[in-house]
């Protein structure tokens, strides 16, 4: 949520703040600004809305070499051009951007008006900067620790001082930061989206952290008042601007829907071992022996990436035959959880930066557990805090609604199901047959999404539909909440997910001929069952939509989806896919902002 970018450097700095805003559109906004020193005065644009907005107010040249830009989410104050970022202090002499929340910021505006302060907006942010403004140390460094000290929340800020605008003041607390280095020049910004036109040499701030970012040079050091120096290497980044460019697609998720197979590829390359009919995770620093001492694995995740823990869940059961189950790492951080020593707990997040997934695993590392991590971005918080790990290799993923990484997810936790079964009782042969299926995957993606325009014809049957139903049993189950997510997130039509088992005990009430129920149907030991339940909601007068790779009685459901067969184990991912392309082009259908979804942002760091 939210985009900081900053530069100090030899070029002017507007063109480069408002390119790196543009990068970090898909991150979610509401509002857009940016602030630049110019004739012993602060220039500060801001404006509710797009970026492009900021862009056309910018009428003239700005000869700055230095400059902070944001773009907003709201959390304190409604959308609007006074509540946009940077915010300056009372005496126009320091400009800040935040992304995070105050959680004291009441308490501290109300202190501050006691003391004369006058406000110009909502926000929490603000405040910072009056605190900062007001603090009477003799460097801007020392100011902002001054300041935060009196801080509760999580932030990420850029700070620049009109007195000595030299430099930037970067600090870190839940929040991600990254700087870019250039030649005689350097960037900040909150995603490497923004700086990889410009450098794919990177340094992230850790938690607890503050940069002091020159032109030519930068210092790191802990955030405390009483700080101690932290060295950072620098780290490259494999990626280019090119992966942040549309190409021929009319948005993002289309995009990286239709990357899948080839993602996917990545995914398994290198990591499956047909001599041993197992899988190879280099990143999981761990021998057969500590292997078969787990007795549980617990998956957490937020969204889609909860999702597709179940999913692994499910596999590692299935595979491996230990106890496993997923649960929201929100939840988990919150229910003073019991952490068990033969416990293989995985922290899942496609960003490596949710905050509720972040502070599981750091109460995790703090209590002794055993943490995995998996992440799509190399160098993120999470795959930082946990230090081994599975990367998913997906590529970047723009579009809010994820796609690809969740199916990157599930496969690499059929690899983690696959690695744990054969280290205890899955048989060569099933392990042959598992490895098989996995390497299956990618075409069998590929003909899923060959089928696209049958999947568009009937969303586009059922565009007009106000609520859906999402069933499905064991394996199918977390399918349908996935699938149900994607339709509300991207299309805004009401969908609950059940088991289908569930339907009876109170659901079942609403079926109608105008509430559709999508019903996943694997041809595995189940079959008859979910014929069962569509004929129950067949009786009632509702159209079922079956994502399916059985054979049907004929007119059974009123429209099929249909999947190729995989291993019964493996088929859950193959049956997300249908569901993607339905969830879009029913929103399309609608006219939906499909990349930018209302109310949402890609990289939620503030629960």
């Amino acid at each position: 949520m939210c985009g900081i970018v900053g530069y100090v450097g030899r070029r002017q700095a507007a063109p480069i703040l408002v390119e790196g805003l543009h990068r970090l559109e898909y991150r979610g906004y509401d509002s857009a600004g940016l602030a630049t020193p110019e004739a012993g005065a602060f220039r500060v644009i801001k404006t509710e809305g797009r970026v492009q907005q900021l862009r056309n107010l910018i009428k003239e040249e700005i000869p700055a070499t230095i400059g902070i830009a944001h773009t907003r989410w709201a959390t304190h104050g409604e959308p609007s051009d006074a509540n946009a970022h940077p915010h300056l202090d009372a005496s126009g002499r320091i400009a800040l951007v935040h992304n995070g929340i105050i959680e004291n910021a009441d308490r501290l505006r109300a202190q501050l008006t006691a003391e004369g302060v006058v406000f110009a907006s909502d926000t929490d942010t603000e405040a910072l900067a009056h605190l900062i403004g007001r603090s009477g140390a003799p460097t801007l460094e020392e100011k902002v620790r001054e300041a935060l000290s009196r801080v509760e929340g999580t932030y990420g800020i850029v700070v620049l001082d009109l007195d000595d605008p030299d430099h930037l003041v970067v600090a870190r607390n839940g929040s991600p930061i990254v700087l870019g280095i250039g030649e005689s020049e350097m960037f900040v910004a909150s995603d490497v989206a923004a700086l990889v036109r410009h450098t794919q040499q990177v340094v992230y701030l850790d938690d607890g952290e503050l940069a002091v970012v020159r032109a030519t040079e930068f210092h790191t050091s802990t955030l405390a008042v009483e700080s101690s120096p932290v060295v950072k290497s620098p780290t490259t980044v494999d990626l280019v601007v090119d992966d942040y460019e549309l190409g021929g697609s009319a948005d993002f998720m289309s995009k990286e829907i239709h990357e899948q197979p080839t993602a996917l590829g990545r995914a398994l390359s290198g990591r499956l071992n047909e001599r041993f009919a197992t899988a190879h995770l280099g990143g999981i620093n761990m021998d057969p022996r500590e292997l078969r001492a787990i007795r549980r694995v617990k998956f957490l995740g937020c969204g889609s990436s909860y999702y597709a823990g179940q999913m692994g869940a499910q596999l590692v059961e299935e595979l491996a035959r230990i106890p496993a189950d997923a649960e929201p790492a929100s939840e988990f951080r919150y229910r003073n959880p019991v952490v068990e020593a033969d416990t293989l707990y995985v922290a899942l997040s496609q960003s490596g930066e949710t905050l509720d997934t972040l502070a599981a695993a750091q109460e995790l590392k703090r209590k002794g557990g055993q943490l995995l991590g998996v992440v799509n971005v190399v160098g993120s918080a999470i795959a930082r805090e946990c230090g081994s790990g599975i990367f998913l290799h997906a590529g970047p993923e723009v579009s809010v609604a994820s796609t690809k990484a969740l199916t990157n997810t599930a496969t690499s936790l059929a690899m983690l199901g696959l690695l744990l079964g054969r280290v205890r009782d899955l048989s060569t042969a099933d392990g042959k047959r598992i490895v098989a299926g996995l390497r299956r995957l990618p075409e069998q993606v590929a003909e899923i999404l060959a089928q696209e325009h049958a999947v568009a014809e009937v969303a586009a049957r059922f565009a007009d539909t106000r609520s859906m139903f999402f069933v499905g049993r064991v394996r199918g189950w977390p399918v349908a909440r996935e699938g149900a997510q994607k339709l509300k997130e991207i299309s805004y039509v009401h969908a609950e997910a059940y088991q289908a088992s569930e339907l009876k005990h109170g659901p079942l009430a609403l079926i109608d001929n105008t509430m559709p129920t999508v019903i996943i149907v694997p041809d595995d030991e189940l079959l008859s069952k979910n014929i069962g339940t569509i004929e129950e909601i067949k009786a009632r007068s509702g159209a079922v939509i079956a994502v399916t790779n059985a054979e049907l009685p004929e007119g059974l459901a009123d429209a099929e989806l249909r999947v190729p067969r995989n291993e019964t184990e493996l088929d859950p991912i193959l049956f997300t896919i249908p569901l993607q392309l339905f969830a879009y082009h029913l929103a399309a259908k609608l006219g939906r902002d499909i990349d930018r979804p209302r109310n949402l942002a890609k990289s939620v760091t503030v629960e």
